[in-house]
């Protein structure tokens, strides 16, 4: 993936209009006196710098923005700081950043959608006791995978491969807990797909209240139930989210164990999110409907 120069230009455009209309918003419910020395950088240069790292073929920030910004991008971004100031300007945006996600880069939903949750590993397991940066916010959680150290990430998608809402908790959260807050599926509507984690009575009637059906696949030993053959077909194309799962632990980098503060690790994630929404292909589905003539016997 890479992100053309184009593109770091409509990027830049989209934050720039909103970290305006977010400092206009906020300018009369700041307590007490404003910097008068505004940073060198602003809120949208930075945030656009964050978006595009995920969508470069580069590893290591602070080699990518000393190494490609300052000499490749000048032109671009012609008022650079230290990168030390960087990240501290990185640490600053945070609260901008998650709002321009959550309100201009998520997708809509068309009643077709996926959920699932994805171990965010701050460490290696050998290095769990060892580590301080995350001591007492990561937790020992367990996944299909085995276990780990860190958050999860909860995702719902829809067919074309757009995020419709996240939410990240703390490893040991049970996978079907945020599903039962009314904030995180306000936008959902019709049927939602997920894995046999999934599974629970009580969800299934708590969702179905909220004109939400949950269907998903069934254990050894469970009573078969009746399905429709499109939700069957529908049911085994829930591969695409372990996609786009993919695609953001690889290309947009939201997982690694370099972290050096609670704050870096919002910002990685958040601007990775950010990044793949902006991806011009994204993992989806066909799903067309044909309408026919013939007569149905019983």
């Amino acid at each position: 993936m890479y992100f053309t120069q184009d593109k770091i230009t409509e990027i830049f455009y989209l934050t720039d209009e909103f970290c305006s209309e977010f400092q206009k918003t906020i300018n009369g419910y700041i307590l007490g006196n404003t910097p008068k020395r505004k940073p060198k950088m602003s809120d949208s240069e930075v945030i656009t710098i964050l978006v595009i790292f995920h969508g470069m073929q580069h590893r290591n920030l602070k080699h990518f923005y000393l190494n490609y910004v300052q000499k490749h991008l000048s032109h671009l971004f012609p008022s650079t700081v230290s990168y030390n100031r960087f990240v501290e300007l990185s640490q600053q945006v945070n609260l901008p950043m998650t709002l321009f996600l959550k309100m201009q880069c998520l997708g809509n939903c068309s009643g077709i959608s996926y959920a699932d949750s994805t171990p965010v590993r701050v460490c290696k397991n050998k290095r769990i006791k060892r580590n301080k940066v995350f001591n007492g916010i990561a937790t020992i959680g367990k996944s299909t995978m085995g276990w780990f150290y860190g958050f999860k990430l909860h995702l719902v998608v829809n067919e074309k491969g757009e995020i419709l809402n996240f939410v990240i908790t703390q490893g040991n959260v049970d996978d079907r807990e945020p599903l039962k807050s009314q904030k995180f599926l306000e936008k959902i509507k019709g049927k939602l797909y997920a894995d046999k984690g999934y599974i629970s009575s009580k969800l299934t009637q708590l969702l179905f209240v909220d004109g939400i059906q949950l269907i998903t696949g069934i254990r050894d030993k469970m009573k078969n139930c009746l399905l429709e053959l499109k939700d069957k077909i529908l049911l085994r194309k829930r591969s695409v989210i372990e996609t786009i799962n993919d695609e953001l632990k690889n290309i947009c980098q939201i997982e690694h164990s370099r972290h050096r503060s609670f704050e870096n690790f919002i910002s990685n994630l958040i601007s990775g999110l950010i990044a793949y929404s902006f991806f011009p292909k994204k993992p989806s589905i066909k799903f067309d409907v044909e309408q026919t003539n013939q007569l149905t016997l019983f």
